[in-house]
């Protein structure tokens, strides 16, 4: 079932701090939508996870392979 989640709750399942999740969202690496607050849906995680498995996202503007 798909259900939106607050940035909050993805810092945790990600286990990052939120601002590395606005800098997610901000670099389009990971899609947000706004409702009051920021908010992902849990079917956009896991294609986020999908897409970006064996990547480098330290800096979501300069994604690298893992080398």
């Amino acid at each position: 079932m798909n259900q939106l989640l607050e940035v909050s709750e993805i810092s945790k399942l990600l286990k990052c701090n939120k601002n590395k999740v606005y800098e997610l969202i901000k670099s389009g690496q990971l899609q947000g939508l706004k409702l009051g607050r920021m908010k992902v849906s849990t079917i956009e995680l896991e294609n986020f996870l999908s897409r970006n498995s064996g990547k480098d996202l330290t800096d979501p503007f300069n994604v690298k392979e893992i080398s």
